[in-house]
């Protein structure tokens, strides 16, 4: 972490490297994104290194980068990618002055916070884009906090105990809002009363 918060400080916090913001998808990374190589179900952030190469300023991976041309880019090798992302994203959030709102709910999660967001929108904002509001999505959206911004607003999804409480640690939310409790994703919760305590 510390390797990655002080290559960060770049144009994040006033010196002369250049971060332009981070990214795990190779096919929407812009010019100067930090790229975290994450490993999913279906796919492996590695095996696009070489295209994110063509865009990416700073590529945090688990493995080395052999035989490619890094062409004076950087890149971060860490023990697991993931969980580099969301430490990185601890860390972003400590550095803002910014209200934090945190939202969840069985339903109505991703409409409160675009209600919210518009009734806000006088203000300097970050917000969840679509409903990126799980261990992933959460630190993306934390990662795109601006150093002036004023509010962000977290959207936070779980399917099982301890999920929201884990995001919680991450953007250790000023005001937190729930939208309702019902019986959604028992099979995680094992019963209603653990849907209960999970989002409380």
């Amino acid at each position: 972490l510390l390797e990655i918060s002080n290559y960060i400080n770049g144009s994040l916090y006033g010196s002369d490297k250049l971060v332009a913001s981070f990214s795990i998808d190779s096919r929407t990374i812009e010019d100067e994104d930090v790229f975290f190589c994450i490993k999913g179900k279906n796919y492996d952030g590695h095996d696009f290194i070489k295209d994110s190469l063509k865009k990416a300023s700073c590529i945090i991976t688990s493995k080395d980068i052999k035989n490619i041309n890094l062409n004076e880019k950087s890149y971060i090798k860490v023990n697991d990618t993931l969980q580099a992302l969301q430490k990185t994203s601890e860390y972003v959030r400590n550095k803002s002055a910014a209200k934090f709102i945190a939202i969840t709910g069985s339903n109505g999660k991703t409409t409160v916070k675009e209600m919210l967001a518009h009734v806000l929108s006088d203000y300097k904002i970050t917000y969840t884009k679509g409903n990126l509001n799980n261990h992933i999505g959460v630190p993306l959206t934390l990662l795109s906090i601006k150093q002036k911004d004023e509010i962000a607003i977290i959207e936070m999804g779980a399917n099982h105990e301890g999920e929201i409480d884990f995001l919680c640690d991450l953007a250790q939310p000023t005001f937190g809002v729930i939208t309702n409790i019902g019986k959604a994703h028992l099979e995680g919760f094992g019963s209603f009363e653990g849907v209960i305590k999970a989002k409380s």
